[in-house]
């Protein structure tokens, strides 16, 4: 397929000046796809030295040379210089090519075409050198409208993961965002991906040691005359690199030095691109297999232990999460464990795996974890929900981020606690999962003469959650017994319900834990 932004041989050959000609390839046919930097006419025997690579050569054949030895010189002369292709005009020296010139050129892998009738020269120059004036326009436009996208993304808050989807998309290959000292920032590749294309994680840790040598790097400067501040790097894995992709690269490269000059904009790239590898990992786009590695690729080596799932979550819509991933970071050092943090702004939560030593340490890290989560979130002043799961592999890790993201949503709006053992908001999450509407309604069969008494719903809560034990319900009342006896016979009266009855209870205790979930008007 031919390069965008390119004039290939290929391409040339089919131009009107030179099909006049009636062109014939004699040899390297496979390689008509080589891009024409330039074109030279000439007839010097030494004309090889006078060329810089990538030009399409025209002459009738003058200085080839009449003995077999020169005519292979001449050729070999030019393909080690790299020229596109030779164009031989027949009539003035040959009838036909010699063999040596075209056993030759096939030996050299050299495009040789002659052309069987006589064609103007200065024609087929201007002709190819207007294409490519028109294709250097045309890739400055192409490049200028991706610089316009990536700029409305900006402007509308889509931030860098967005331009550099968009720059991976332009190039069909994977793009990565890199710190000066080679941390991987972000990564991201073309949407929808090519059938079989391996993930921008993958291709990262397959290649950031050996990278291609066509790869496309473009700087991205610091403040001042000091080092870059990172580099943006585009792997030629799907397709190839073209001119095009490169001022691309650049371009994209000036618009992410503004943005990375605003502060603990860095850190914040980091953690979202965590924040895609967990969610992936929760959403089953990535085999556990490949997790491992992966994950070593952001930075998280853990241990022989097992794995545990936890979540941050903020009903914050205006939080500064560069601020809190910022705050949240500096306060992980004191877990003392292992720790892979990621931020999904589109839910507002940041998803992590923490490696405890063994499972008997789940609750001692648990404790520490809520405490270094909530204080960086109480520094940026963001409220937050912590929901820690059970001890996981990699193989159930997916199931186990899946479980404490979703238990993280069932949990707002429940009493505030320093974290969620998971597992205890198991009724909360199936509540959830209703519908506001069926919710609501069923709240309002259960407890509907309750809903307007407070005193007496605090009072069933009370009985219920002490399941039956009518003296630590009145304890916890700080109440007589008699005053709970009375509470409980008219609440009994109110709902025509025997409060000894296990269904009854059941269906209570559901309903007082569904109140919070009730629709506005429902």
């Amino acid at each position: 397929m031919e390069p965008h932004g390119t004039v290939t041989v290929a391409r040339a050959l089919e131009l009107p000046a030179l099909r006049r000609g009636l062109p014939e390839v004699l040899a390297a046919a496979d390689g008509l796809h080589r891009p024409v930097r330039w074109v030279h006419a000439g007839e010097a025997p030494h004309i090889a030295a006078l060329l810089k690579g990538g030009e399409l050569l025209l002459t009738t054949g003058l200085g080839v040379g009449s003995r077999p030895a020169e005519q292979r010189a001449f050729v070999r002369g030019l393909a080690e210089r790299g020229i596109a292709a030779l164009v031989v005009e027949l009539g003035a020296c040959f009838r036909t090519l010699p063999a040596a010139v075209v056993e030759t050129a096939r030996s050299c892998g050299l495009p040789l075409v002659q052309l069987h009738r006589e064609v103007p020269f200065v024609a087929v120059t201007e002709e190819i050198h207007t294409e490519l004036v028109n294709e250097h326009y045309a890739v400055l436009r192409r490049a200028d409208e991706l610089h316009d996208r990536c700029t409305r993304a900006l402007l509308d808050g889509g931030g860098v993961p967005k331009v550099l989807r968009l720059l991976a998309g332009f190039t069909g290959n994977p793009v990565f965002l890199v710190a000066a000292d080679g941390r991987l920032l972000h990564a991201a590749g073309p949407d929808p991906a090519p059938p079989g294309a391996a993930g921008p994680l993958q291709v990262w840790e397959g290649l950031r040691t050996a990278p291609p040598p066509d790869r496309v790097e473009s700087p991205i400067p610091g403040r001042g005359p000091g080092p870059d501040r990172a580099r943006l790097v585009v792997l030629p894995v799907n397709g190839p690199s073209v001119p095009v992709h490169r001022i691309a690269a650049d371009r994209t490269a000036a618009l992410l030095a503004v943005v990375l000059l605003q502060a603990r904009q860095e850190e914040e790239l980091a953690a979202r691109g965590r924040g895609d590898f967990l969610t992936d990992l929760a959403e089953g786009r990535l085999e556990a297999a490949d997790a491992p590695a992966l994950a070593r690729v952001l930075g998280f080596r853990p241990g022989p232990g097992p794995l545990l799932p936890a979540v941050l979550k903020s009903p914050c819509p205006d939080a500064d999460w560069a601020a809190l991933t910022s705050a949240v970071q500096s306060e992980l050092p004191g877990v003392g464990v292992p720790v892979l943090l990621g931020v999904r702004l589109p839910e507002g939560r940041m998803p992590l795996l923490a490696a405890p030593r063994s499972a008997a340490d789940r609750t001692a890290v648990a404790d520490r974890l809520a405490a270094a989560l909530r204080a960086g979130a109480r520094r940026v002043r963001v409220p937050a929900v912590v929901v820690v799961g059970t001890p996981c592999d990699w193989a159930s890790a997916g199931a186990g981020l899946r479980h404490v993201s979703e238990a993280a949503e069932a949990a707002s709006g429940l009493p505030e606690r320093p974290w969620y053992d998971v597992r205890s908001l198991d009724v909360d999450l199936l509540l959830w999962r209703l519908r506001p509407s069926d919710l609501s309604a069923f709240v309002d069969r259960a407890l509907g003469p309750l809903l307007a008494h407070d005193a007496l719903l605090a009072t069933l809560d009370a009985y219920l959650r002490r399941a039956g034990r009518k003296a630590e319900a009145a304890r916890a009342l700080h109440v007589n017994r008699q005053t709970l006896y009375d509470r409980l016979a008219r609440i009994s009266a109110l709902l025509g319900a025997d409060l000894d009855d296990p269904d009854t209870r059941l269906s209570l205790s559901l309903a007082l834990r569904a109140r919070h979930r009730r629709l506005p008007d429902g």
